[in-house]
């Protein structure tokens, strides 16, 4: 089991006992570690590791050490499989160097990285997409290949044998998945699936040759109103053959249709043939359906990959617009009635398909996607931290000036003036990849124009959402904005709850407003209007997620030493003990120096004339920290809380100062602001406070502060984590 608890980037590696619940930390993760793979006797064998620079490396696990034994870049693919049968080797997928661009299957000796194919795709078509292995023997049973259609290359004759069996029965247009199965592999669970058939479940006897109806998912869908999915190939603006999927509403001739666009998100993922609600749900409403794997889609092989790198908005956008043409040209799409629809990159496809060719569609609907490229990769969570140099390799790196330039043509938002064309945004207010500014940023920019913009903002979802009940309000609003632009079917009405939701999630537009942006330049220090005392507290936290609680310690020292004000604050948790330093001005409390140690990683930064300087060091190496910070450092790691509760706080109080966030290496803004007054109880005593709420500028993040008015003491505080899903961290003073 991998948690981030300790380190929001990384996952330390805990035994679960599944009848207890009592976790027991194996590995704590200081040395990058992406995914740790065990042998068929669950012994730790090997890992992976995000390197700095982005590439993948292979680890083997000794007693005392990890020896590095494999890698490959950034803009390559590999990751151990499975142990083979003798538990000597270890099966890897692959498409490391110039030589190979198909994901293939190999077997790799861990003691010394050297590998030997054992298959790739005999049509030389498309990546590995699964290796089947049996339990029983763990010998590699068969191959899966996602062509056009699924194709299963068996090595195991008997199980090639039962496979066809359950094709003759089931139909030989059906999708076959094996699930869970007896210890003698005899009995197995099978589910079937094709474009028109969701699922059904079946028990299978191998040996007796018998199915067992078992159920059906969406039991209540009517299959005989499903529509057939076609793959399709058509060419794009370079000539590049782009494979897609196309629906066609049943019962009407596919002449002249509404037709509705409708790019994956990732987008470093595919589409594939089979049953998907959304395609289904369109066009049963009229709609014909295109679903395009375009250039940067994966499975296809790794120049198809590279081919959409830095071209965001770019050429993969005109694979959406060659489609369009396409189905033109076939008479199958009425110019005039086309619209493009997507989530998570389908709805940045769709805000860039209107803002970059805004005479191609009728109506747009973007749900969780990014407007602003730079901001996106700007609030990149934590545990997305070994993806991030991929996201620079593959989009443009936002570091460099010619990064950002890209960066910044490549984002819908610039291009705002430009849109044309009905438009409906859906959010989750909590989503931790897509933050829901990059929603608002749009909103506001189309509606301070003029130009009428629709917005609804789910506060109970992340990023895509999960409630039926918002699921339904949802396809509702979709299914009527899409039908008054394009003149689809529309089913009237609706459940009492889902219609309720929609008018409870649709946002009256003009109420919408961005944080206030604070230039970092001008931000000074905040007057104070007392030192921190000397002395020694302590608090009792906790950080709660649902129904999971960790229980922390801290403490927070203040003292004075050769002229300057010391802060040490240490917290200890389950994960080890965390010690963080401060060295303050004692006239200003400008932060000089910090010190973070936990474990092997320690971080020793200065901020002086300007600029974060210093070092990160951690198991897998050092890293400088060089950084333009434009001004003085306040309330930064440790005695944030004495120095924040030494500002001038009155009814209505407000201001600002600058801090170093030390993972991203970048200075932000945060403002103070004055909520009111409470008395508030916590261990220590009853205390009349000031309620303070400290939030970031750049992003989400929120801390509320209870200050005790005469000791000039945060007695209590509350942060909401964002990007640890919205966990609640509380801490309250102890006597």
């Amino acid at each position: 089991l991998g948690l981030n608890d300790r380190d929001k980037a990384w996952h330390d590696l805990y035994r679960l006992s599944l009848s207890t619940g009592q976790k027991t930390l194996v590995r704590k993760n200081t040395d990058r570690v992406s995914a740790w793979i065990f042998d068929n006797a669950a012994q730790l064998r090997m890992a992976t590791r995000s390197a700095d620079n982005g590439d993948t490396e292979f680890l083997r696990v000794d007693a005392d050490r990890f020896t590095k034994i494999y890698s490959c870049t950034v803009l390559e693919t590999c990751s151990p499989v499975r142990f083979d049968k003798a538990n000597k080797q270890v099966y890897v997928i692959t498409n490391q160097g110039a030589s190979r661009d198909l994901i293939e299957l190999s077997l790799m000796d861990p003691a010394t990285g050297a590998t030997t194919l054992v298959e790739t795709d005999p049509n030389k078509r498309v990546d590995l997409s699964n290796a089947i292995f049996s339990d029983l023997t763990d010998e590699l049973l068969g191959t899966v290949y996602i062509d056009e259609r699924e194709r299963v290359h068996w090595r195991n004759k008997a199980f090639e044998a039962d496979y066809n069996w359950l094709k003759s029965k089931l139909g030989a247009n059906m999708q076959l998945g094996f699930g869970s199965h007896t210890k003698d592999e005899n009995l197995w669970i099978v589910n079937a699936s094709s474009d028109v058939e969701p699922s059904t479940t079946y028990l299978f006897d191998r040996k007796a040759k018998k199915l067992y109806f078992l159920y059906k998912v969406r039991e209540k869908l009517p299959r005989e109103h499903l529509a057939a999915v076609q793959p399709i190939r058509y060419e794009s603006s370079d000539g590049l053959e782009i494979p897609a999927y196309l629906t066609l509403p049943k019962g009407v001739p596919a002449k002249n249709l509404p037709v509705v666009i409708l790019p994956h998100g990732g987008p470093w993922a595919r589409d594939a043939w089979g049953y998907s609600g959304l395609p289904q749900f369109l066009a049963n409403r009229g709609y014909a359906v295109l679903q395009p794997n375009f250039r940067g889609s994966t499975g296809y092989g790794k120049k198809f990959l590279d081919k959409g790198n830095a071209e965001w908005g770019r050429k993969m956008q005109d694979d959406l617009t060659w489609g369009v043409k396409y189905l033109t040209q076939k008479g199958i799409a009425d110019p005039k009635r086309v619209a493009i629809m997507g989530g998570s990159y389908g709805g940045y496809a769709t805000l860039a398909g209107v803002a970059y060719t805004p005479d191609v569609y009728a109506a747009a609907v973007s749900i969780v996607g990014p407007s602003n490229l730079l901001t996106l990769l700007d609030s990149i969570p934590p545990y997305w931290e070994s993806f991030r140099k991929t996201l620079y390799a593959r989009m443009a790196d936002p570091t460099t000036p010619e990064g950002k330039k890209r960066l910044e043509e490549m984002s819908p938002l610039n291009y705002a003036k430009n849109i044309k064309t009905p438009l409906m945004i859906m959010q989750g207010a909590n989503d931790p990849r897509v933050n829901k500014a990059e929603s608002e940023q749009i909103v506001v920019a189309l509606r301070d124009r003029g130009f009428p913009v629709e917005y609804i903002l789910f506060p109970d979802e992340g990023h895509g959402f999960a409630r039926p009940v918002n699921m339904m309000a949802s396809m509702a609003a979709a299914e009527q904005f899409l039908a008054r632009r394009l003149g689809g079917r529309v089913q009237e009405g609706g459940t009492p709850e889902a219609l309720a939701r929609l008018k409870e999630v649709t946002v009256d537009v003009k109420t919408v407003s961005l944080p206030k942006k604070a230039a970092i330049g001008p931000v000074g220090l905040p007057k104070i209007a007392a030192v921190p005392a000397p002395g020694l507290d302590k608090y009792a936290a906790k950080i709660k997620l649902g129904a999971q609680e960790i229980a922390l310690e801290i403490t927070s020292e203040i003292k004075p030493e050769s002229g300057k004000l010391i802060a040490l604050d240490t917290m200890k948790s389950p994960m080890g003990e965390v010690k963080m330093t401060a060295e303050m001005d004692p006239a200003t409390l400008a932060v000089s120096k910090v010190t973070v140690l936990q474990g092997p990683v320690s971080i020793n930064v200065a901020y002086a004339d300007g600029k974060a300087s210093g070092e990160m060091k951690m198991a897998a190496g050092a890293k400088p920290v060089n950084v333009d910070i434009e001004g003085p450092i306040f309330a930064d790691t440790a005695g944030a809380s004495q120095s924040i509760a030494s500002l001038p706080f009155a009814e209505g109080y407000e201001t600002y100062y600058r801090n170093f966030d030390m993972q991203k290496q970048k200075p932000g803004i945060r403002k103070v602001k004055v909520l009111g007054s409470e008395e508030v109880t916590v261990p220590a005593g009853t205390f009349n406070t000031y309620k303070v709420e400290v939030t970031s500028v750049e992003g989400p993040e929120k801390t509320t502060f209870w200050v005790a008015k005469k000791e000039r003491k945060a007695v209590k505080m509350e942060s909401v984590m964002p990007q640890m899903n919205g966990a609640i961290l509380t801490a309250e003073l102890q006597k």
